[in-house]
């Protein structure tokens, strides 16, 4: 009798901790934010959380959903195009009606989302386009030519009639298709200038090659990626140019395109090191130390891409989706495969002049963020 009790306690003590490890895990893999009154409706797909600009959209897209029926799980690939896979596979066997991605590697993604079209559900293609598939429904995004049009057309401001001024190019990820979008548009504007000579291109003999083009292929621009291309890291782009600097050192007034927030600051670094010249450099992201920067005349500008308006457009289309509304677009992508129909978010360039009126004033960040505003 002894032993039988004992065995049906050892039973009870077994169920109660399987029990218990049971509401663990339900309580860890919970959608992130919502009512849940309709399960998982939406999957979130971000890239890494090892660059700022990614977690804050993390915190925006729950905010965007609080209070609303629908739930959401956002899941981190960390640069991996198999662990992106796996992360939507988690995603549609949680059941969700629409996957928002943004792809680390925008060809690699198409097996991805082609596997959640075939569930019947809807993609979104966030930030950057997942290429050379039809299984993307809309693309929400800043207009990414716009992005390096900016970029580009800060520098030839700020020529104010030179001659002969040394251009250092630099460039982000030859797998990510905004790379060459931004590329593509910075080009529009550097090249006339280019052409006559008002930039010397320092860094890149492709650029030089094809200095009087005023369009490139995409083959044509990524020959000159492949000699200017950061990788979005600003470690790749701290050794670059290190090696430019030495191969081609700076003088007077020298003009950088740096492709985004976290290589400028790097790439800055490394020229503000060199005596007796002045840096005109680009980024983009408004990233909260970059802004610091510009306030103290380091970073020259940013693009603003007010990431506020480009989850709400993610999450607006999400719920248009949901409720089987006619989803707005304003502009199209071709992906390599189809016309993926999109929504264009207006970009703003930042300066030093402005910057407490597009920062601050737009509540983008609060001034204690800042020192010297």
């Amino acid at each position: 009798m002894k032993k039988i009790v004992s065995v049906l306690l050892v039973f009870t003590m077994a169920m109660s901790m399987i029990a218990f490890t049971g509401c663990q895990s339900d309580k860890d893999s919970q959608s992130t934010s919502g009512t849940n009154k309709k399960g998982v409706s939406i999957g979130i797909v971000l890239p890494t959380k090892e660059e700022p600009r990614w977690v804050q959209d993390e915190a925006r897209f729950k905010a965007a959903l609080e209070g609303t029926d629908y739930s959401v799980d956002i899941l981190f690939s960390q640069g991996d195009p198999a662990r992106e896979k796996q992360n939507v596979e988690t995603l549609i066997s949680k059941g969700i009606k629409v996957l928002i991605i943004t792809p680390h590697d925008g060809a690699a993604a198409a097996a991805a989302v082609e596997s959640a079209k075939e569930e019947g559900i809807t993609v979104i293609s966030y930030d950057r386009l997942i290429t050379n598939t039809d299984a993307v429904d809309y693309y929400v995004t800043f207009n990414s030519v716009s992005v390096g049009e900016a970029q580009g057309q800060y520098l030839v401001e700020q020529l104010n009639g030179g001659s002969g001024e040394k251009l250092y190019l630099y460039a982000g990820a030859a797998t990510d298709n905004n790379a060459f979008l931004f590329f593509e548009g910075a080009w529009n504007k550097l090249q006339p200038k280019i052409a006559d000579g008002s930039f010397i291109v320092q860094n890149s003999s492709k650029a030089v090659e094809y200095k009087d083009k005023t369009t490139l292929t995409r083959e044509e621009m990524g020959e000159i990626m492949e000699q200017i291309t950061t990788d979005w890291k600003p470690e790749v782009a701290k050794s670059k140019a290190e090696s430019h600097i030495t191969a081609a050192p700076p003088s007077g007034k020298t003009f950088v395109l740096a492709p985004n927030d976290g290589t400028s600051r790097a790439i800055y670094d490394q020229f503000a090191k060199e005596s007796g010249i002045e840096v005109f450099i680009t980024g983009q992201d408004a990233e909260i130390p970059s802004i610091q920067y510009v306030i103290d005349g380091k970073q020259s500008m940013t693009v603003l891409k007010d990431v506020r308006n480009l989850v709400d457009g993610a999450i607006n289309t999400a719920m248009d989706v949901l409720e089987s509304k006619t989803v707005e677009t304003n502009g199209s992508y071709n992906n390599g495969n189809i016309d993926v129909p999109a929504k264009d978010i207006k970009v703003i360039t930042v300066t030093q002049d402005n910057v407490k009126d597009t920062i601050i004033g737009s509540g983008y960040y609060d001034a204690s963020e800042f020192e010297g505003l």
